[in-house]
């Protein structure tokens, strides 16, 4: 389930046994506060934290889920992964602590993002099988907006919708840092609209970049974001070699599925092929629509004169010959 679905699931009554992990921690440590909020409201009263770190032994959570209390008959635990990674031995007590789970006992465990192998394991497995899995999936850039005005909401304030974009692009891939400047806003403004001079005079940039994201802002093709993220990449101390790469792989899949297309094969073929998942798959296609393919070859070429310079070969300044590789390929206004 997603974050937005737990309140409602949680008001039908409590699972044995949570699995909280993702991309983005502020989710997840909300989510896991909403369970605690509930189970003690449920007279769950005792709580017992298990940190997984180097020297951890995994009979404790034997031993724990085991006890009984004295004084509670009702008991939430909580192992936390931290790098969501058991091991072979945390594997094994995961799976077994799930084929007999305790009785009158809430189990929360919390993982960092899990890939597809971390999700295709079993003790991962064991723990789907046998209770609520909410992953705490990244909120896009174009999500932001809405997820802003949602928050806002609750607060009874409220931004234009110019507002929230420029909320949102100051805070893009920091949602802790969102969630601080919405909680200002409640203690520097009274119920209803913020104005826009208001917002400015109050919210710090506070973005981060990845190099990731900044192959996706090249996809849409938004030449104000991608060069606004560009800078603060740069600003960042970001290694330039990494941002080449990014931005020369999503070059280089572009033009291969461009050729793919003209030698008619199936797009869902070539996806499978260039390893185009998610939500890359809605990117391309408008991307390829928007760009030539002797664009994508002289941008090809760009890059290899700009890695040359990464190594010390050839005269310029690496940052700005990246923007001027990309400009070509960013939608005009």
């Amino acid at each position: 389930m997603r974050p937005d679905d737990l309140p409602r699931r949680l008001t039908k009554g409590l699972a044995e046994l949570y699995t909280l992990h993702g991309d983005e921690t502020l989710l997840v440590l909300e989510a896991a506060q909403q369970i605690r909020d509930a189970a003690r409201a449920a007279g769950y009263s005792e709580r017992e934290v298990l940190t997984v770190e180097p020297g951890f032994a995994w009979s404790s959570l034997e031993m724990l889920g085991n006890s009984f209390s004295l004084f509670s008959d009702k008991k939430l635990i909580e192992l936390r992964i931290t790098t969501g990674k058991p091991g072979v031995d945390g594997g094994k007590a995961i799976e077994a602590y799930c084929q007999r789970l305790p009785p009158d006992t809430i189990t929360l465990v919390t993982c960092p993002r899990l890939d597809k192998t971390g999700q295709n394991s079993k003790w991962f497995q064991a723990l789907s099988a046998k209770g609520e899995v909410l992953e705490a999936k990244n909120i896009e850039h174009r999500q932001l907006p809405e997820w802003i005005a949602a928050r806002l909401a609750r607060q009874q304030q409220k931004l234009a919708p110019e507002a929230l974009q420029f909320l949102a692009d100051r805070v893009e891939g920091n949602l802790l840092a969102a969630f601080q400047e919405i909680q200002k806003l409640a203690l520097l403004h009274p119920a209803g609209e913020i104005s826009v001079s208001d917002l400015q005079a109050s919210v710090a940039n506070v973005a981060r970049y990845d190099v990731f994201q900044l192959g996706a802002a090249l996809l849409t093709g938004d030449a104000t974001r991608f060069a606004r993220m560009l800078a603060g990449l740069r600003a960042e101390g970001e290694a330039p070699h990494l941002v080449l790469w990014s931005l020369a792989e999503e070059i280089r899949t572009l033009y291969r599925l461009g050729l793919g297309k003209q030698r008619g094969t199936p797009t869902a073929q070539l996806f499978k092929e260039l390893r185009i998942w998610g939500e890359k798959q809605k990117l391309v296609e408008p991307a390829l629509a928007r760009v030539k393919a002797a664009q994508l070859k002289t941008a090809l070429a760009h890059a290899a004169l700009i890695d040359q310079m990464n190594k010390g070969i050839g005269k310029g300044e690496v940052w700005d010959e990246l923007m001027v590789m990309c400009l070509p390929l960013l939608r005009k206004k």
